[in-house]
């Protein structure tokens, strides 16, 4: 049994990200309808679900804290609204004019690599300045009211805020004209990412700390700490944060008791709350 967990350990981040985004591309390249993607979304939460406990990186963050219902409906919700976005892009695409920028005649496994890292510089910029501009961080903040890490985590988001992440992210491959279906698969990445990204698997990614942007790296970003939190804002990768000079990595990521909001333990807990909370008057 061991063996098997140190396996899981290595083998969980790359297999889990590989072996559903390469389902994803196949499902588009087959030509079939990209309904698909929520049922692969689906499966992929719950084998999430399976491997942060067999391998948790902190056992308390598998127990419920009273959050059950609310990630869900922030992961139902946020996840209902990438949907209808994706689903405009077409109405979007035909005010603008046709650049001719976008390489259609690429594979399309090429193309979604293009779309992730074109995306992935406009949201990192976004995270960045959230954390940086006090408008923009009453709005993150909510993302960041979290007691516990585990796959929901990173589908967990103010809509306005997500709006803007995405924004950021999707408009400069709109305008560069990106088709449809690479717009489904792009979310669908993103939705991959963001469950790796705040997952409870306790995996060993090695060097790729350094490039990769999940969770053994993106558990620093999390601390409840004004300063020690400020770093690893990277979606996909973190060379930009290499570029900002805020890329940290380390054993020391935090535990249970350490992450949520610096200086606010009275941070909403209910979802209705908490979409309340950025346009709330404080003293």
């Amino acid at each position: 049994m061991p063996l098997i967990r140190i396996l899981i350990r290595v083998a969980y981040a790359p297999v889990f990200f590989v072996g559903f985004l390469w389902s994803a591309v196949i499902l588009g390249d087959s030509g079939a309808p990209l309904w698909g993607l929520p049922i692969l979304l689906g499966m992929a939460l719950a084998v999430s679900f399976v491997a942060e406990r067999v391998v948790p990186y902190e056992r308390a963050w598998n127990r419920s804290h009273g959050d059950d219902g609310r990630d869900l409906l922030h992961a139902v919700i946020n996840e209902t609204s990438i949907f209808l976005s994706v689903l405009a892009v077409p109405l979007v695409a035909g005010l603008i004019p046709d650049s001719g920028a976008w390489p259609d005649d690429w594979p399309l496994l090429w193309q979604l690599g293009a779309a992730i890292l074109v995306a992935d510089l406009g949201i990192t910029l976004a995270h960045y300045a959230s954390h940086r501009i006090a408008a923009l961080w009453r709005l993150h903040a909510v993302h960041h009211a979290v007691k516990r890490m585990y796959g929901f985590n990173g589908l967990l988001k103010h809509p306005l805020h997500q709006a803007i992440e995405l924004t950021a992210g999707v408009a400069p491959l709109v305008l560069m004209g990106m088709p449809q279906n690479i717009a489904w698969l792009l979310a669908f990445a993103v939705a991959i990412q963001l469950i790796l990204q705040h997952s409870n698997v306790d995996m060993k990614i090695g060097p790729l700390v350094y490039i990769w942007a999940v969770a053994p790296a993106h558990r620093h970003h999390h601390l409840a700490s004004q300063t020690d939190g400020d770093v690893n804002f990277g979606l996909f990768t973190s060379l930009w944060d290499h570029l900002l000079g805020t890329f940290r990595s380390g054993a020391d990521t935090p535990r249970a008791g350490e992450i949520g909001v610096f200086g606010r333990p009275d941070y909403p807990k209910g979802y209705l709350l908490q979409l309340m909370e950025p346009f709330r008057r404080r003293a």
